[in-house]
């Protein structure tokens, strides 16, 4: 078995990452055991070995890294990000409204524990982005996952944010190895006021 990549934080630098920050700048890191790609996990430790969890690396960043995991013991890997692109999808179909919806926001990148990840769903059309190196890294298995998931819906990409350009990747928008989706489509959402809006109305 492989050695892993291994990233070390600079001392003191590791306080962010146990508040379970996300990002890890640049200044942050002390040194790079081996040489990843762009995008490939990297475990992080602390200056005194310890270890903090796995992050995307992104060297031409300067957010150097961002955190997949604050578990040593995870392994980054397509079935650990399918649970999270899952357990992302599965909490947008439980929020109310969503069933008189058929448009939202399935997966909404660090918030949803997959950094740089979009996935907004539009009728039968999911318009994906990947913004980070670790999303790019993982796209084709992202995208061989919500085809699993929604077997019926056209794949649209739409990379091509500033932030792609930030971490050094090209700008990047069309079909995702689906057909063209439609030229219109027919987006249905409920809508919520409050008492006190009524009120004012």
């Amino acid at each position: 078995m492989n050695r892993p990549f291994v990233m070390t934080l600079a001392a003191g630098r590791e306080r962010s990452v146990l508040r379970r920050h996300p990002w890890i700048f640049s200044g942050s890191v002390r040194n790079m055991w081996g040489e990843p790609e762009t995008g490939e996990t990297v475990v992080v430790r602390s200056a005194d070995g310890t270890g903090l969890g796995s992050a995307a690396w992104s060297p031409a960043s300067r957010i150097r890294a961002r955190m997949w995991t604050w578990d040593a013991d995870v392994v980054v890997d397509h079935a650990f990000l399918k649970r999270r692109l899952d357990a992302a999808v599965d909490r947008r179909n439980s929020m109310a409204g969503t069933a008189e919806s058929n448009a939202c926001r399935l997966v909404s990148s660090e918030a949803d524990g997959l950094p740089g990840l979009i996935v907004d769903r539009y009728d039968t059309v999911l318009v994906c982005q990947f913004l980070s190196a670790g999303a790019e890294f993982w796209r084709e298995h992202f995208l061989d996952m919500l085809q699993e998931r929604f077997p019926d819906a056209l794949l649209y990409e739409r990379s091509d944010s500033d932030a792609r350009e930030k971490e050094g990747l090209p700008a990047r928008c069309g079909v995702c190895r689906t057909e063209e989706p439609p030229e219109l489509l027919h987006i249905s959402c409920l809508l919520y006021t409050s008492d006190a809006a009524d009120e004012e109305d």
